[in-house]
Parts: C-alpha cells; structure tokens; sequence
C-alpha cells in the first residue's frame, strides 16, 4: 500500500473511530446519572487513546512484538463497537420513550431501572465478546446433498480466516491439527486468510500444519494479498499442502470421481496479481462430473452461475464476528454463515472461521472447524 493510500485510511479509521465514541459518549453517557458523566468521559477518552496507539502500532511499530499488548490496544477496538451498539439501542429506546404519556414522576423512575438495564447489558455485552472470543472453535456438522455425488459420506473438514500472526500461535494451531486429525476426513481445504502476517515471520507458527493426515487443500483470501501472495504460496507448498490457483484436481480413481476446483481472491484483481480466473480453473475439468469449488470470498459464487459447481466452500465473513456487525457484511456478501442453495443445483456453504481477526471478540458468531459430509441426493 502507497503512503497516501496508507496515510488515507488511517485518517477515515481514526476519524469513524472517534466519530463512534463521540456518539457513545453524548447519546448514552450524558443521558446516564450525572454521576456516570465524568465516567463515561474517561472510560471514552482511554478507549480512544488506546486505538490512536493501535494504529500507530501497526504502522509504525512502537511496541516491541507483544502479545499482551496487541490483545490490550484491539480490544478497544471492539468495545468501541459494541459500546455504539449498546448506545444506539439506547438512544433509539430513548427517543421512542418521549412520546409515551408518562407522568414526570413515573418517567423518572423508569429511567431509572432502563438505565441500570443498559449498563448491565453493556457489562454483559462486553463479557460474552471476550468469553466466546477466546473459546476453541467448535465443530460444526453440515450435511450436503449433491445429485449423483460419486461418494455416498464423503467427508471434507474446512479450516478458513485462521489468522496465524499477532495472536493466534503455534499452539492453537497444533490444537487445530489434532481435532481435524481425530476425525478422520477424506480431504482437509484451508479457504483462505491463514496468515495474518508475512511468512517469514510465522513460518515456525505454521508447521503444525505440515501434520494434517489427509490431502490438503488451499486457496488464497484477502489477507494473503496484503502479506506476499508469492511467498505465501511458496510456504504453503512447503508444508504439503496444494494450492489451488485457478487450478483444479480430480478427487478419487476410476468411475469414482469428482472435480476440486480453487480459485484466487477477488482481491488479486484489485492488486494485479493472481486475480481469479474461472476460465482457466475449469479449462482442467469435465464439467459432466460433480464439482465442488473452493474460493475465499461468499460473492464469488457469481463467478460459475453458468458453471458446474454443485457446492461451494467460503468464509471471509467470520459471521459477522460481533453481533449485529454481520448486517454490515451483508451489504457486501450474499451469505454469511451457514448452508444456501444459491440457484437450483447450486449449493454454497459459508464457514464462521475458525480463528478471529483483530480483537478477541465473538458474539453470536462462535469460531468453528466445519466438517461437511456429502450424500447422494
């Protein structure tokens, strides 16, 4: 990214992100007890103050590599959210209230109990973020149906939107290994966005990987472009895994037989380098046969309308990670998490992610490890 692009997107994160607590302050804090005023002053100042470090963190690197500290300054970030979330719902509460024909006296007292209701859905809010944003992914069982599908149980574990980098270790991912492993798949697919930081960087972090038991599959997701697609995939390939770059294989031997097919980020075309290419993805295959497509992003299920692709596997969603954020992903992706039938004889399934990205955070949107069993229809 060019230093005016960067310098750019600096400046609108700060100023949304100082926009969100100004609002957070004056339409929740302010309407609070007067007690609360100088508290909600501060807790605002501090958060806003620790997301200003944030971004001069991650651009210029002021901090030593911390754990500790990068999981301090991203937190503010999602609290920043979730606290507009809670000030919205209050406001909204607020303003509908005022045209309700209460006695002064009564309103007083109401007030009362819906500010201390909103205060304890703020703690409460805030805690279920960090207690479901630290958990172990659960495992999601997804049964699809495909017409003709030359197995009849044929298991697939998806693994995507890890983000190996800042917070996420070595040791979550050998945990991740070993649960895939347990169960035993047919094929393991990564659908993108495992790195969160160059290659060179995590390489150790990363070799759990080179233990998964059954053929590996991977195809790039946005966070790849922003870290080196090249040496991403030159790392990947070092570790046993095939990455599908617009490329395709044929799974099974003989009659028994079905078409993978991968293909690269939409985000290459923004860059210029390894965009999705369906054309040469399905110039490889016999599109007579089943076929099951791997692409990062939910939106790209527009790419094979006019193709073969009796399932499609993404992520890139996270599920929205914090409720209600999910709506905002739906005004850029047609699916958010789970399984759709996009056009008759067209299936996609979209995975939560198995890991996070930026705070630890999650509500409503669990982290998973997806184990897709395919069935004849």
């Amino acid at each position: 990214m060019s230093i005016n692009r960067q310098l750019l997107f600096v400046t609108i994160f700060l100023s949304v992100l100082a926009l969100t607590n100004l609002y957070v302050y004056r339409r929740f804090f302010l309407r609070l007890s007067p007690r609360l005023h100088l508290a909600g002053a501060v807790l605002m100042s501090v958060i806003m103050l620790g997301e200003l470090v944030f971004v001069i963190d991650m651009v210029v690197g002021i901090f030593p590599e911390s754990l500790a500290v990068y999981l301090l300054l991203s937190t503010f970030i999602g609290a920043s959210f979730m606290l507009f979330v809670i000030a919205l719902v209050y406001d909204l509460a607020v303003s509908v209230s005022r045209r309700v024909p209460f006695d002064q006296e009564r309103r007083r007292t109401i007030k009362v109990i819906f500010d201390t209701a909103m205060l304890i859905a703020a703690a409460s809010y805030l805690w279920r973020g960090f207690i479901q944003g630290t958990k172990q992914p659960v495992v999601n069982d997804v049964v699809v149906r495909i017409k003709d599908f030359p197995f009849n149980g044929l298991s697939i574990v998806q693994l995507t939107d890890v983000h190996i980098g800042r917070t996420i270790k070595r040791d979550f991912l050998e945990e991740i290994v070993r649960r895939t492993n347990e169960m035993q798949p047919d094929i393991v697919v990564i659908t993108g966005d495992l790195f969160d930081l160059p290659p060179g960087e995590i390489i150790d972090e990363l070799q759990p990987l080179a233990k998964l038991d059954a053929p590996t599959y991977f195809v790039t997701g946005n966070h790849e472009y922003f870290h080196g697609v090249e040496p991403v995939l030159k790392t990947v390939e070092s570790l046993g895994i095939k990455a599908l770059t617009n490329k395709a294989v044929q799974f099974g031997d003989g009659e028994k037989h079905f078409n993978l097919v991968g293909f690269n980020d939409l985000t290459g075309g923004r860059f210029g380098i390894r965009p999705p290419n369906v054309e040469e993805a399905y110039s490889q295959i016999d599109e007579s046969i089943s076929t099951i497509v791997l692409s990062h992003q939910p939106k790209s299920i527009s790419l094979v309308e006019e193709r073969r692709c009796d399932l499609m596997l993404s992520g890139h969603t996270h599920g929205g990670q914090i409720f209600p954020f999910g709506w905002l992903v739906k005004i850029d992706q047609p699916y958010l998490a789970g399984l759709y039938e996009h056009l008759p004889g067209k299936q996609i399934f979209v995975s939560r992610g198995t890991g996070y990205w930026g705070p630890p955070l999650r509500v409503l949107a669990p982290s998973e490890i997806s184990r897709i069993v395919i069935t004849r229809a």
